[in-house]
């Protein structure tokens, strides 16, 4: 096949790509986003023609700007910017730097100032919203008359109707009790956060599920408070008292598992010869500055905001992004706290 952008002298375009790969516009754009609805012959045939037009999805952005104001509203709740400044990053990368201006505002969890924000956002003409939450627990839809497209990101919406992006929490459970029976650990305790949070309840689900696809039950049950390291110190002493066999705990948190280290460290127990730890999260500054540095479940967030962006995309392109939830895949990151040093 020849290419397309040097016959024409312009720039492909995503509906090249669909052409030149004999597939619909969303069929061409969810194999691109690297969507999991399209079969890997398709997939595969359409990234051939892409490289063959030399499109990537930075040109997705230059194309759709066009008589567009090239900017997106990112409305978020998260005070702290714990999640909300990795889904940013990602969010810019899938809109390629220069191309589309992002306005980040900051509602603090108040309804009527997010309502205010909204309408900033609209009158600045803003080609679509992304809303990102603080936790992962469903939140109220902003509605269905707002004139550009919407996308809820870590945080979905509670209108099915809605099109949202969030991390698959169980499968990260089901993770982090996996690694550590590869590890060989077979005694295995879980010490997690706020048991209201949608993450605590999503993450003790895959734990246990994993647990009894093995052939093994958790140590005691699902220990749960808050995200804290004092919490992660006062849970595992008691932990370690009633059960002092256990050999590897998966933490709901960083933060959890920073406290778990302390209290292992004050028994005398040598982690991770003793006992293997897991934490979530994987915030870095937390996690490579532990002692030893900590094991955890990446929520990946930045894969997140670049997913929310190119549902974007797809609405402003005329392809009607799925609706519901979409639960992206997280990733484990492994450091000493659960493999030994050779």
């Amino acid at each position: 096949m020849a290419r397309t952008e040097s016959q024409s002298g312009r720039t492909a375009t995503l509906s090249d790509v669909a052409r030149l790969a004999g597939v619909s516009l969303a069929t061409a754009s969810k194999a691109i986003n690297g969507r999991d609805q399209v079969a890997p012959t398709t997939r595969r045939r359409v990234l051939e023609a892409a490289e063959q037009l030399a499109f990537t999805p930075n040109q997705l952005a230059r194309s759709l700007i066009a008589g567009r104001t090239g900017t997106v509203g990112l409305l978020t709740s998260d005070l702290d910017g714990r999640f909300v400044i990795p889904i940013l990053m990602g969010a810019e990368d899938a809109f390629g730097a220069g191309q589309i201006n992002v306005f980040l505002c900051d509602a603090r969890g108040d309804t009527i100032r997010e309502q205010h924000h909204l309408k900033a956002l609209l009158n600045r003409r803003v080609d679509g919203i992304i809303v990102v939450g603080r936790q992962t627990d469903a939140r109220p839809s902003l509605g269905h008359d707002i004139p550009v497209p919407v996308v809820y990101a870590y945080a979905p919406s509670d209108d099915p109707a809605d099109v949202s992006v969030t991390p698959d929490n169980v499968a990260g459970g089901r993770m982090a009790v996996e690694h550590l029976i590869a590890c060989g650990r077979t005694r295995i305790a879980h010490i997690s956060g706020d048991p209201a949070y949608a993450a605590s309840q999503d993450r003790a689900v895959g734990v246990l599920a994993a647990l009894a696809d093995a052939g093994l039950e958790l140590v005691g049950d699902v220990m749960t408070s808050n995200w804290s390291e004092h919490w992660g110190r006062d849970a595992s002493a008691m932990l370690l008292a009633r059960h002092p066999e256990v050999d590897g705990i998966v933490c709901g948190s960083d933060q959890i598992a920073r406290g778990v280290l302390d209290t292992l460290r004050d028994l005398g127990k040598r982690v991770p010869e003793d006992v293997a730890v897991i934490g979530y999260d994987n915030w870095e500054v937390l996690a490579t500055n532990s002692r030893p540095e900590l094991t955890s479940i990446d929520a990946n967030l930045q894969q997140l905001g670049r997913a929310a962006a190119m549902r974007i995309f797809e609405a402003i392109d005329g392809v009607e992004p799925d609706a519901g939830i979409e639960r992206l895949p997280v990733r484990l990151v492994i450091r000493a706290s659960t493999i030994q040093r050779r």
